[in-house]
């Protein structure tokens, strides 16, 4: 059964950082893209970053580019989301998503296994 908690949320100011991270199990790791998403009280689940199987190849949304980064670690079977530069509007709950291949994709029904999510609060 693949299980994936995520780890790494909080406060913090605007202007600040966070590194957010997310231990997969269950499944093989490295066969398969993943992806952070987060959703935001009254809006739906958007698609903040991907990276594919071999951490070769990324992707991200347009409202974090040049401030968040995703990576992997195939051999932890973990993947991290480096957020700086902060804003109020990136608060939300992030999650991280298992995707049904190995590459990037930004939909949501590219996705099939998500971890239950940790709050992230940016405050002004």
């Amino acid at each position: 059964q693949v299980q994936l908690v995520e780890s790494g949320g909080g406060l913090v100011q605007a202007g600040g950082s966070l590194r957010l991270s997310c231990a997969a199990s269950g499944h093989t790791f490295s066969s398969y893209g993943m992806g952070w998403f987060r959703q935001a009280p009254g809006k739906e689940r958007e698609f903040v970053a991907g990276v594919n199987s071999s951490g070769g190849r990324t992707s991200y949304a347009d409202s974090v580019k040049g401030r968040f980064t995703i990576s992997r670690d195939n051999a932890k079977s973990t993947v991290y989301l480096q957020m700086n530069g902060l804003k109020p509007e990136d608060t939300a709950v992030y999650f991280c998503a298992v995707a049904k291949g190995s590459g990037t994709y930004i939909l949501v029904n590219s996705y099939n296994y998500w971890g239950p999510g940790t709050q992230v609060t940016v405050s002004s």
